[in-house]
């Protein structure tokens, strides 16, 4: 497995790998494909010193409602024949580490969301899911952070990508990792010390390779988009004045932030 991060150090960005707490920084494409892959220089950097941002810069996130068969019997719902989904918007990502911080227009309830994130890396459009994995650079955890009241607070228009895309609710990292296979692992989620989630993600009604497959029929998804799976059993909200959430997928990472209300 390859632990790619990017990252902000001395008011340069760079990027590269991750072994333990040292990052080899790389020149050139992380998503170049073999032809141009990126080269290990010669600078190797202490975690402690740079501040990671989010691995990639996507053009969007797509994100998955209803996607895990435990989830949809416990809603007592039909399981979708074809994926549900919504977007993200670019100004809610936020890296590892940062402050997930309440917006001054929503008093409500704001809840975390642990997934498995899937990261494009190269142009994908129309591939057949038997072809799918050469378009699936590596995957990421993903804290889906929701203004959970607003989705259905207009009878006559249901609010997701408002309730989705306050600035700091895209929350993705702190790496993005090569070389696993997610169906074996599972997403645990961690609040103020106290688990939240833990499920299989071999749970997923639309698994990595299909889901790709059919959002590429719908839209073109470009090196660097995230897919956020869905989540299953066990999503809550932040109540506290300050909470710490973590999202953990095993061999990927931790991704931890704080809620500030």
């Amino acid at each position: 497995m390859t632990h790619w991060v990017r990252f902000e150090a001395g008011g340069r960005i760079g990027f590269g790998t991750l072994e333990g707490d040292r990052i080899t920084e790389h020149e050139g494409d992380m998503f170049a494909g073999a032809a141009g892959a990126p080269q290990a220089s010669s600078r190797t950097l202490a975690l402690s010193e740079v501040r990671l941002l989010t691995p990639t810069q996507p053009s969007k996130m797509i994100a998955l409602w209803n996607n895990f068969h435990a989830l949809a019997a416990k809603m007592n719902v039909p399981e979708p024949e074809e994926p549900l989904y919504f977007l993200k918007a670019n100004n809610s990502f936020l890296a590892a580490g940062e402050t997930i911080r309440r917006p001054r227009a929503y008093a409500g309830k704001v809840t975390y969301e642990g997934e498995l994130g899937i990261v494009i890396g190269k142009q994908c459009k129309d591939v057949p899911e038997a072809e799918i994995a050469p378009y699936i650079f590596g995957y990421s955890c993903v804290n889906d952070v929701t203004a959970v009241e607003l989705i259905s607070k207009d009878s006559t228009f249901a609010q997701w990508v408002r309730s989705k895309s306050f600035d700091t609710f895209g929350v993705f990292g702190p790496a993005v990792v090569t070389g696993l296979d997610p169906m074996t692992l599972s997403v645990r989620t961690v609040l103020n010390g106290q688990e939240r989630q833990n499920y299989p993600l071999a749970d997923m009604i639309f698994p990595p390779a299909r889901l790709v497959s059919l959002l590429s029929h719908d839209m073109t998804l470009y090196p660097g988009d995230v897919i956020a799976v869905g989540t299953s059993l066990g999503v809550g909200s932040m109540k506290e004045p300050r909470n710490t959430i973590e999202v953990s997928i095993e061999g990927v990472g931790t991704l931890s932030n704080v809620f500030e209300q």
